[in-house]
Order: C-alpha cells, then sequence, then structure tokens
C-alpha cells in the first residue's frame, strides 16, 4: 500500500501553504480545504490516508469534522489547535482524534507527528533517498552519495553547507526566506539567528568562486533562490 495522499483542512492560508509546502517535500500529495464543509467534500471526493484539521474553522469546526470524519473511516487524524488548554485537547481527542499539535508548531515537529501516525496505522516506510542528481550542467548534487560538483571538480562542503545548497536546489527559482531555511536546514522554531543562514550562504558562495551569483541569487527583501543559468 502507498502511503502518500494527505487532507489539510486550514482556514489560515499562509499556514496551509507552509504546512502544504513542507509535506510536499516529504513526498506527500497534499488535498487542502478552507472550512468545515470544504473538507468534509474532499474526504469525500478523494479519502486521504490521513488529516490534518485545524479546530477553528468557518462552517463547522474541526472537532465536528473529524466526528464526520470518524463515521466513515479509521485514518489517523491529527489536530492543529491554538489553544493550549487541557481540555480542549481532551475534546478533541475524545472525538476520535490520534494526535494534536498546539500553534506555533515546528515544521519538524509536524512532518515527525504526520510519520509516527501513519507508521502506527499502516506500518509505513519512508521512501529511500532519490538517486537524480539535482542541479544543471554546471553546478551537481548527489544528495545519495552527498558530493557536490562544479564543473566536474568536487566541492568541499560542510554539512550544513551542503543541506543549504541541497535544499535551494531541490526547488530551483523557488525564493526561501532566511526562515524557511532555518527550520529547513537548522531545525529552528523561533525567528531567531537568521545572521546564520546568511554566513552560511556566504560561504558556500566563496567556494562556487566567481560565478556564485549565477546559482544563488539573493532575492530583496525575502531571501534566496538556486537558478542556473545557461552558458
Amino acid at each position: 500500500m502507498t502511503i502518500q495522499h494527505l487532507l489539510l483542512v486550514e482556514d489560515d492560508a499562509r499556514a496551509a501553504e507552509m504546512v502544504r509546502f513542507y509535506l510536499q517535500q516529504e513526498g506527500f500529495t497534499i488535498a487542502t480545504a478552507a472550512s468545515g464543509p470544504m473538507g468534509e467534500r474532499c474526504f469525500q471526493q478523494e479519502p486521504p490516508h490521513l488529516a490534518i484539521l485545524d479546530v477553528m474553522l468557518p462552517g463547522f469546526d474541526g472537532l465536528e469534522l473529524c466526528r464526520r470524519i470518524r463515521q466513515h473511516s479509521n485514518i489517523p487524524i491529527l489536530l492543529l489547535t491554538a489553544r493550549a488548554s487541557d481540555v480542549d485537547k481532551a475534546i478533541g481527542l475524545g472525538v476520535g482524534a490520534d494526535d494534536y499539535l498546539t500553534k506555533p508548531f515546528s515544521p519538524t515537529e509536524l512532518t515527525a507527528r504526520v510519520k509516527a501516525l501513519l507508521r502506527r496505522a499502516y506500518h509505513y516506510s519512508e521512501p529511500p533517498p532519490t538517486a537524480a542528481l539535482l542541479g544543471g550542467p554546471r553546478l551537481q548534487l548527489d544528495p545519495a552519495r552527498h558530493v557536490a560538483l562544479l564543473d566536474n571538480t568536487p566541492l568541499s562542503l560542510t554539512l550544513l553547507e551542503f543541506k543549504l545548497l541541497e535544499v535551494l536546489m531541490r526547488h530551483p527559482g523557488w525564493p526561501f526566506t532566511r526562515q524557511h531555511l532555518l527550520e529547513q536546514v537548522w531545525g529552528y522554531v523561533e525567528p531567531l539567528g537568521e545572521e546564520t543562514v546568511t554566513v552560511h550562504v556566504s560561504n558556500v558562495r566563496q567556494k562556487l568562486g566567481a560565478e556564485a551569483a549565477v546559482f544563488i541569487r539573493t532575492i530583496r527583501g525575502v531571501g534566496y533562490a538556486y537558478e542556473e543559468t545557461n552558458p
């Protein structure tokens, strides 16, 4: 059984995009909805392997949606709540939820909870690392062998520098904020230490040499993106 399809019901567009972005990077497909009724329709149209439900939703809330899903399915359900009281958590688990996360949460913690629930429900195992090379004709990354090549010459990168470059190169043209990179590479949650990202990007650029700007583009007011321009 291939485990890949998740349902996310979250009315905060920014939060939904963040969750969708990180889970897609883990190889999942994500159906999204912004209200209780929309979430129920998505569940009926394409039953997911796991559902992530915000508690506070328009139409009817995540607790009611959880009850309705439980009438038809035993899929794992993870609740997201901004209310930290034990009473709210107990109510949520009492309607059939399997776990909960209190906002704000780390994307790393979210993906770990999702995978743990899938393992318990389906004996899910993560797919092996892809053997595909990342990059273009000049700059190439081999994540499986942890090798970076520039014009067929190996680059001497630290573990963090390699991970930073890998995150950027997996999504060519995608603008990453420093906070996104902190979460992806270092696992930080709070918006602190963003200067660390700046320093590591600078170090990677030094190792890429005079044409570093060809590969790592600074997007003013946003952050960085990988783009290899053909010669």
